[in-house]
């Protein structure tokens, strides 16, 4: 046997050695879970891995996070304060901002932003500046899984150069890399992380190995798949799906309407059909952190292989034009009162881009209270789950800005309102009742019946 052989041997030994230690940890819950961006995603998985008895230690660069979960105080409403305060009262918990403590983690799962830029293409700084940071911490034997949705072929093309090249250590040989895409509905009480079933690929065998044994421990179901670029596309895959089926409705929305057929009322005839239809519903436009930028990920990509994806970039134009058939429609409504959209004051009910939780991210009714403003209307919003309008990315200009109190006197003052979001809080008969001219984008008001002195818009 040549030398060349023996070393092959030797090292194959070594690899499954510290392979087999590391599966013994997740064995024995003695495997600390890093989790690398404690928002939506991260911090949801933080508290389904402690719920499973395992070690977790969580990274973040905003000390506010850190001070909450020190504290016990919740950050994301949905998430309620009985958890936040299991997580500050255990000694297996903890967070930081120190990230020169990653090789205290076994695990790292990376759960940061994936946005777009100006341009609709993806904006991979949160990525890079993340991986950059981990591959200077980087030790032997670490498990490396990022979590954000992205472009098939991120995780070899992207992270694992950065992670090699900051740390100076091979990926597959002395550490692991995989890819798990989030699959979190925030406020959804059926489906919490640790009941939806985790789609794993790996770079080689033994990572997809150690991976699915890790997400074994807390999470129902693991979907092994052949690598990380697979994994990759179920993400896009499933998000897509949703964008064209929603720009179906809504475009058989703005049809049907011109024919004066309830969209509404022929979705739910459709839905009684046992099979070959699934029923989704038209909006103002699509939000949340997936749905209406994971598709043009996949454009983006795509032009690398010269393939044009018309299809779904079709999708994504019908449904980004959403917001504006809603002022449209406003406007209409205010022309019925005799009333010109510039000088008139409209109220946005709805500032969380779904019901019932306190998540703004990529909300249509953004671009709803741009476009009210740009014509000249004097915009307020009411949200009963976000009192004030926190920083973002992309909508700086309205921080700070504070949700109308709920009251006949002040809402009855509004020459429009305009429902956004459809949060379940509401007395939307109460609604009615205090003003006479409301665009209902949602479908709130399917209930009620207006008489001769009330104009309910459906847009």
């Amino acid at each position: 046997m040549s030398i060349d052989s023996t070393n092959t041997i030797q090292q194959e030994e070594i690899k499954t050695d510290q392979l087999q230690e590391l599966l013994g940890k997740i064995e024995q819950k003695n495997y600390t879970v890093g989790i690398v961006g404690l928002g939506y995603v991260g911090l949801p998985l933080m508290w389904t891995f402690h719920s499973n008895d395992m070690p977790v230690l969580g990274f973040d660069i905003d000390k506010e996070k850190i001070s909450c979960i020190e504290e016990g105080r919740p950050y994301i409403k949905h998430l309620g304060k009985e958890m936040m305060q299991k997580l500050a009262d255990s000694d297996k918990a903890g967070a930081t901002v120190d990230f020169s403590r990653i090789p205290e983690a076994d695990a790292l799962m990376l759960c940061v932003p994936t946005p777009l830029d100006h341009h609709r293409e993806p904006d991979m700084q949160y990525v890079e500046k993340t991986c950059l940071t981990v591959g200077e911490n980087l030790r032997k034997g670490q498990l490396v899984i990022l979590e954000s949705t992205t472009y098939p072929g991120t995780t070899e093309e992207l992270i694992i150069p950065i992670l090699e090249s900051k740390s100076g250590l091979t990926a597959g040989k002395d550490f692991y890399v995989a890819y798990s895409p989030e699959r979190e509905d925030p406020g959804n009480v059926d489906f919490n992380t640790s009941k939806i079933p985790k789609v794993v690929g790996g770079h080689g065998e033994e990572a997809i190995e150690l991976a699915c044994a890790l997400y074994d421990t807390s999470i129902v179901e693991t979907v092994p798949v052949s690598d990380t670029k697979t994994a990759e596309a179920v993400k896009i895959t499933e998000n897509v799906f949703r964008a064209v089926n929603i720009a179906l409705v809504n475009e058989l929305k703005v049809v049907f309407s011109d024919m004066d057929i309830d969209v509404h009322e022929v979705l739910d005839a459709a839905d009684t059909k046992p099979f070959g239809f699934m029923k989704f519903v038209p909006g103002p436009g699509l939000g949340g952190h997936c749905i209406p930028i994971d598709p043009f990920y996949l454009t983006w990509k795509a032009r690398e292989y010269e393939q044009h994806t018309r299809f779904i970039e079709l999708a994504g134009e019908i449904n980004t034009s959403m917001p504006q058939y809603v002022v449209d429609q406003t406007l209409k409504a205010l022309n019925a009162h005799k009333k010109a959209m510039n000088g008139s004051k409209v109220l946005v009910i709805g500032l969380a881009y779904k019901p019932d939780v306190d998540d703004m991210r990529e909300s249509p009714t953004f671009k709803i209270l741009d476009l009210l403003q740009k014509y000249g209307a004097e915009v307020s919003y009411y949200d009963p789950h976000i009192p004030v309008i926190k920083p973002t990315r992309e909508h700086d200009e309205w921080t700070g800005v504070e949700s109308i109190a709920w009251s006949e006197n002040i809402i009855s003052q509004f020459d429009a309102v305009v429902i956004s979001t459809d949060h379940s809080c509401i007395d939307y008969k109460e609604l009615a009742k205090w003003n006479d001219c409301i665009v209902d984008s949602r479908n709130s008001l399917k209930d009620i019946s207006p008489d001769n002195d009330i104009h309910i818009w459906k847009a």
